[in-house]
């Protein structure tokens, strides 16, 4: 632009300072310049016209180049997707940038240790079978759980503990989750399918020992650990719905490795439903509600040579796993279907929560004799907290039911912080007699009744360490084939060291 400008300042200084030579041009050379200047005029419009429209644009001078204009520097390449590692309460996790992939490595070690302290005297039937004080681990779970490819989860672990012994190491969760679905999430493999309030806590967060009888024999009519299914749920702000179809649980060998847990010819059919989450929610307050139902549609076939072909059997140890004995148990009932309802009510407020769950059992007999009867049982429980130094139980929205404690300040004595101390309660019974004292011995079950009061101490030191202290007072009423008493009144304590991570 500015070339143009002096060419044709330079012409127009000749044009005018030679004036006399204008005369002397022939008149064909006089109308070529005189085009020559009508162009050059043009040109120089044209610029003017340009530079203003320019200055205009980018509000800038005249003479300005606007920045557009400037070469721009290069754009550096994006970064390479990385990897995050992170501890979280001693949890260690790798992520990808993206979030699309993820690995987690869990694990919790429960030692528990109990004495039992029984009458003396007791009848023959009762004294062969003494409870043994002593130890064991209870639960000894090594796993991991993830994210691939954004919208598929999974969960794999192991267990190498065990009721009343350790067990050899045996698949305890395996299974894998499509939640790409904005309202249902899909899994499969082996898990415990949603089947109650105290079956959806973490037994890792437990404010005692173990669940309530009447929840652990429900849990298991077609749920409870290692069982396989298939199952549909989703989990909202205040509600959680989950349907599963359940076959057996997986099969494992026993302690001392000689043959296996569970060996079947056809395996059991069943389904597990619970609709539940908390109508009432605010700051500090909270009321839950659920209904949860699971049903045998078809009992495993254990085989012809079978005392009992189509076995469903309602047992139960006295909520303590330290010695493995069952003192209420049905017995297998030949059955064509069998069914758990049971019906959920909880309730917090800061830093005190009651819970409560009722149950009622249905078995259908397969083919009966005439005047058997299709049994009926039932059992309850009631429990709360009160978590002393100020903390609340936290209520999982994901498994509509209560989690453990996080302590406001870790165990540090140093700095004069002893963690989380929680005092809690509860009543259980469950009632496995039906038409106990009939005459027809098709139509009795004899299974006992069973009624435990339970008071305990626990003591979170952090997210990873706690402590659990429990007294137990049982009451068993039972009687045998013969109808003498079996049954038995007794008190325990125990005590379990817990780190996980």
């Amino acid at each position: 632009m500015r070339t143009l400008t002096v060419t044709t300042a330079s012409l127009a200084a000749l044009i005018f300072a030679v004036p006399a030579l204008a005369q002397q041009v022939p008149p064909d050379v006089q109308a070529k310049m005189d085009a020559m200047q009508a162009q050059i005029d043009a040109q120089q419009s044209q610029l003017n016209e340009l530079k203003a429209q320019v200055a205009a644009r980018y509000n800038a001078p005249n003479n300005a180049i606007p920045a557009a204009a400037k070469p721009s520097p290069a754009v550096a390449a994006a970064p390479a997707p990385t990897t995050t590692v992170a501890f979280k309460n001693g949890t260690p996790s790798i992520a990808s940038s993206d979030g699309a992939f993820t690995i987690a490595f869990h694990g919790i070690i429960q030692a528990d240790a109990a004495t039992y302290s029984q009458d003396k005297d007791l009848p023959a039937a009762v004294t062969a079978r003494d409870l043994n004080s002593g130890t064991n681990f209870r639960r000894a779970r090594l796993g991991m759980n993830g994210k691939l490819f954004k919208d598929f989860d999974y969960t794999l672990v192991f267990d190498f503990g065990g009721a009343g012994a350790e067990d050899v190491g045996r698949i305890h969760e395996a299974w894998i989750q499509y939640s790409g679905y904005k309202n249902a999430k899909l899994r499969v493999g082996e898990f415990a399918p949603l089947a109650g309030l105290a079956d959806a806590g973490s037994a890792n967060a437990s404010p005692f020992l173990e669940r309530a009888a009447s929840a652990e024999i429900a849990r298991n009519v077609a749920g409870g650990d290692t069982r396989m299914g298939v199952a549909v749920w989703n989990a909202y702000d205040r509600w959680l719905y989950s349907v599963a179809i359940t076959g057996n649980t997986v099969s494992s060998l026993n302690t001392a490795a000689s043959g296996f847990n569970v060996v079947n010819n056809d395996e059991q059919l069943g389904v597990a439903a619970r609709i539940a989450g908390t109508p009432y929610k605010s700051k500090n307050a909270l009321i839950h509600v659920g209904l949860n139902y699971s049903a045998v549609i078809n009992p495993a076939d254990t085989g012809a040579a079978s005392a009992t072909r189509y076995p469903v059997q309602l047992r139960d140890r006295p909520e303590l796993r330290v010695d493995g004995t069952r003192l209420v148990d049905t017995g297998a009932i030949n059955a064509d279907s069998a069914k758990a309802t049971g019906i959920e009510l909880g309730w917090q407020y800061k830093t005190v929560y009651l819970s409560s769950e009722a149950f009622q059992f249905d078995i259908k007999r397969l083919a009966p004799a005439t005047g058997v009867t299709n049994p009926k049982f039932s059992g309850w429980y009631v429990e709360g907290g009160w978590v002393l130094s100020g903390e609340t139980r936290k209520y999982n929205t994901q498994t509509a039911a209560f989690d453990g404690i996080t302590p406001a300040h870790n165990f540090d004595p140093k700095g004069g912080h002893w963690g989380a101390f929680e005092l809690v309660g509860r009543y259980s019974t469950i009632d496995l007699d039906y038409h106990d004292l009939s005459t027809v011995v098709a139509d009795r079950v004899r299974g006992g009744q069973q009624d435990i009061a339970t008071v305990g101490l626990n003591w979170q030191l952090n997210p990873a360490v706690r402590f659990v202290f429990q007294g137990q007072s049982v009451k068993i009423d039972r009687l045998n084939s013969a109808g003498a008493q079996i049954g038995q009144d007794y008190t325990a304590f125990a005590v379990r060291s817990q780190f996980n991570y």
